[in-house]
């Protein structure tokens, strides 16, 4: 099926717009996630071999997940353990159902391995999304695995209203994940970067891990950073987490730099608005990652996202200090077999170094 993918479909796709082709394979694999029949072909092509892991209270089978921006509504949740996924983060989620920013705005790179979106959080709004997740339960379709939501701020609130904002959407999506991921930094909603300053951000988190507190729960809540941030101030951000409770780092959202085009098509995707993500976003996100766990001691749980898509950009992300990592840009350039190609790459390097398991290899680069 593997070479299926890169014969039939990989082509079809790719003459595709870009956001035309990722709503086409959204509403392929929606119909795989309502069929069990369905999901057991996808799981006998593509199941990923066991290398469990043990983080944020929860056993994880391995550690490589499906980032967010993928499946914003939680459409296709149960078919992506289905391609191999250990575990699924959905959204960007706002409280209010949003458009998103003008279309084209989605756009690649293939010869740089990039994706360029200004996608603005278009979703359907929290209290559709828990009425979809809500029967979905009801119907005995929930997934087997960790599942995470990603929240973002409303386009139509402003940063002094965002921290009731952020609020109101986790009370909402509370009892439909099990670990929350707080968005930001994404740089396709004007002005959510200032977040990042520390007393917006410090409101933000105290009012969401307040919801948390009502709930008497112990659901991790992580944070979303920007790669942009200068090193200093991606070290301030990690203590005014770490003060306010929260349990993790996402490191790192999309980046509004550009590396240099080398060819045509990438010179017109790289001269778009947005966020580009993929192996241009891979150094800065191992840096980042780096630079957490030495400043953390190694005690802050770190989410590896950013330009995975082989074993080896898995494995240094790994040992540079993520104990989860994701991919989303690498599933677009190789095809649903790249997530059981990087789990079985590296149970493979995990015997290589004689390490009993892959908990063992989380920060191993600076030992």
């Amino acid at each position: 099926m593997g070479l299926g993918w890169k014969i039939f479909a990989r082509p079809i796709i790719s003459r595709l717009d870009s956001e035309r082709s990722h709503d086409l394979a959204l509403s392929t694999l929606s119909k795989f996630d309502r069929s069990q029949y369905g999901k057991s072909l996808l799981s006998g092509m593509y199941q990923s071999p066991e290398l469990p892991v043990h983080v944020l209270g929860r056993l994880f089978h391995h550690p490589l997940g499906l980032a967010a921006g993928m499946d914003k509504g939680a459409k296709a949740l149960s078919a992506w353990p289905a391609l191999g996924f250990s575990w699924i983060e959905y959204g960007g989620v706002t409280r209010f159902p949003q458009d998103g920013n003008p279309k084209p705005r989605m756009f690649r790179a293939n010869s740089e391995r990039a994706l360029v979106n200004s996608m603005g959080f278009n979703n359907p709004g929290a209290s559709s999304v828990r009425d979809s997740l809500v029967s979905r339960y009801a119907s005995g379709n929930w997934p087997n695995v960790p599942v995470a939501a990603n929240i973002g701020r409303s386009k139509k609130v402003n940063n002094e209203q965002a921290p009731s904002d952020y609020a109101s959407t986790l009370d909402t999506l509370w009892n439909h994940a099990d670990i929350f991921v707080l968005n930001v930094s994404s740089p396709n909603t004007p002005g959510l970067r200032d977040l990042q300053h520390e007393d917006l951000l410090t409101e933000v988190l105290s009012q969401c891990t307040g919801i948390r507190n009502r709930y008497e729960s112990v659901k991790p809540i992580l944070l979303k950073l920007s790669p942009d941030c200068s090193d200093d101030q991606i070290l301030q951000i990690s203590d005014i987490a770490s003060s306010n409770g929260l349990d993790g780092i996402v490191a790192t959202n999309t980046t509004i730099t550009r590396p240099e085009p080398s060819n045509t098509q990438s010179r017109i995707a790289f001269s778009q608005n947005g966020g580009v993500s993929g192996r241009p976003l891979q150094k800065r996100s191992l840096e980042v990652i780096s630079n957490l766990y030495e400043y953390t001691d190694g005690d802050m749980t770190l989410v590896g996202v950013g330009g995975i898509d082989s074993p080896d950009s898995a494995w240094k992300a790994i040992t540079s200090g993520a104990s989860l990592i994701q991919l989303y840009s690498g599933l677009v350039f190789n095809g649903p077999g790249v997530t059981s190609s990087i789990v079985r790459g590296l149970k493979r390097k995990v015997s290589e170094n004689g390490f009993s398991g892959i908990s063992e290899a989380i920060g191993y680069a600076h030992r």
